[in-house]
């Protein structure tokens, strides 16, 4: 009994000991990504870009959808009559419509990543966890998906829709879910390769000693120590939707008009791009730096989350 009573209190212990493996020290962490000079200014542009849209209709006094009537020549204007940084082809304010276009490019990619993480990490969990056949099952499935051209795979689910519903395009509540289910696989290997490892180590095996039943010991000892691999790839996945609505609305399968979104506003302004450059170009800048902050970001992120990097 003795022998008994010493066992149980060490094991019971080993579960904090396991997770101190990947160290979670938030100052640690912050240290280590604040002397990340890129991933820092990244992330300064990243809450800039979500205070101005989220401020939107305080930041400008137009109306995104409302046309200038009141000055001729307003189209295609170069900065003139109070439009800071000019006018689309059809007289908007394209600062206006920058400003709300955020809004949607950077909300689909938010929406979009959570129920890619969560799908992936429910997927990974199981098929590390409990391995053998069930991983094989799970992990045939993600290769398949892998296997999958995202984009084809949007056009032609849009004509789909367009053949059954009469719709020109998809919606945003339909984007973000199709994007969202189709692009888990990576956050599932990611997680998968995690519990596989973190499943043989001591904490775990002490876990199940004392009794703790597979969903505790998944989401108590093993999930915790999957995270900062999720929130890395969740970060760089968030350029990756940014960059596919993009695509996706440029090509007319997106956003459809009137609503802003960074890609619909290139695919409007090509046809006058020798005329009016800007019309391309400040959509095009907003995509390019939006991507690479976030890209700089999850870099950062990698380092300040990872325990072998000081």
């Amino acid at each position: 009994m003795a022998g008994i009573t010493q066992t149980i209190p060490s094991g019971a212990l080993l579960p904090v000991q396991g997770v101190e493996e990947y160290p979670q020290d938030r100052h640690q962490t912050w240290r280590k990504f604040s002397r990340h000079r890129l991933a820092l200014s990244g992330a300064i542009v990243l809450l800039l870009l979500v205070f101005g849209a989220t401020a939107a209709p305080w930041l400008s006094h137009f109306d995104p959808n409302a046309i200038d009537t009141q000055w001729s020549g307003t189209p295609l204007a170069p900065g003139a009559f109070g439009h800071w940084i000019g006018t689309d082809e059809i007289g908007r304010d394209l600062y206006t419509r920058l400003l709300f276009g955020a809004r949607i490019s950077l909300t689909l990619a938010v929406f979009a990543v959570v129920i890619e993480v969560v799908l992936g990490t429910l997927i990974g969990a199981v098929a590390g966890y409990y391995g053998g056949k069930i991983d094989g099952a799970l992990m045939r499935l993600t290769d398949t998906f892998l296997s999958i051209p995202l984009l084809p795979l949007l056009l032609v689910i849009t004509g789909i829709v367009a053949a059954s519903s009469s719709k020109a395009a998809l919606n945003f509540a339909s984007i973000v879910l199709i994007i969202g289910l189709l692009s888990w696989m990576n956050v599932a290997r990611l997680v998968r390769g995690s519990f596989l490892s973190l499943r043989e180590k001591e904490f775990c095996e002490a876990a199940r000693a004392i009794g703790s039943n597979d969903s505790r010991i998944v989401i108590r000892h093993l999930l915790p120590n999957a995270v900062a691999p999720i929130v890395v790839q969740a970060t760089l996945d968030v350029g990756n939707v940014i960059l596919l609505e993009s695509a996706l609305s440029y090509l007319g399968f997106g956003i459809q008009p009137p609503t802003a979104s960074w890609g619909s506003m290139l695919a409007n302004a090509q046809e006058n791009i020798t005329i009016a450059p800007w019309a391309a170009i400040y959509p095009g800048l907003c995509i390019f730096i939006t991507v690479l902050a976030v890209n700089y970001m999850g870099d950062g992120l990698r380092d300040a989350l990872d325990p072998n990097v000081q």
